[in-house]
């Protein structure tokens, strides 16, 4: 058992270390931090939507934007488009499975909005049809995958594709880039004196 705790522990480090030699990456984690300040500041929102372990990343960011990462402040807009069952199960007994993202997308999105889909594989259908979806809309498109980037590669105006093709060491690294993006979003926004005329 401590050989299995060890050998999933080493390849963890072993694939963040890629991440942290991946420039290109880093400066694309860069990027999609910045267009969501600057969504914020035009008075946008991010979307964010995945399956499963991703669903449950979506639920996380979300979470720490609308509370908080590490900073007091007050809530931004950020949806998770998997946290409403009435629409997810209306949708999939209505239409299909396939539409439960790009419905909302339809519903909810704006130009210049961000949405971020999530994908180890880069090629859950729902979250491709929402990423197509919002293309066409003018939103911002940020794919979270793995390696490949999958079907995602082609409708993600920024892709951040872990370097890694097992999904657990895939789920890892995305809860860290997104702990980071929400770091790098706060900090821009106080920058930015968002929040100033609340805290005089």
């Amino acid at each position: 058992m401590l050989e299995y705790i060890r050998a999933n522990i080493e390849e963890s480090i072993a694939v963040k270390e890629k991440l942290l030699r991946d420039e290109v990456l880093l400066g694309t984690a860069a990027k999609v931090a910045q267009l969501c300040v600057d969504a914020y500041q035009r008075g946008n929102k991010l979307l964010v939507c995945g399956n499963g372990g991703s669903a449950s990343d979506a639920l996380h960011m979300t979470g720490e934007l609308v509370g908080r990462y590490q900073m007091e402040r007050r809530g931004i807009c950020a949806i998770a488009l998997n946290a409403n069952t009435a629409v997810m199960t209306a949708v999939s007994n209505d239409y299909d499975y396939g539409n439960v993202f790009s419905k909302q997308v339809v519903a909810l999105g704006q130009s210049g909005d961000v949405l971020i889909g999530i994908s180890t594989s880069g090629n859950s259908e729902n979250v491709v049809r929402a990423m197509q979806e919002a293309k066409k809309r003018q939103l911002i498109t940020v794919g979270l995958t793995g390696q490949s980037g999958g079907q995602m590669r082609s409708c993600a105006a920024y892709l951040l594709n872990v370097p890694s093709d097992n999904t657990p060491r895939i789920q890892e690294m995305h809860i860290l880039l997104i702990h980071t993006i929400c770091g790098l979003i706060e900090n821009g926004l106080c920058e930015k004196g968002f929040w100033a005329k609340e805290q005089d």
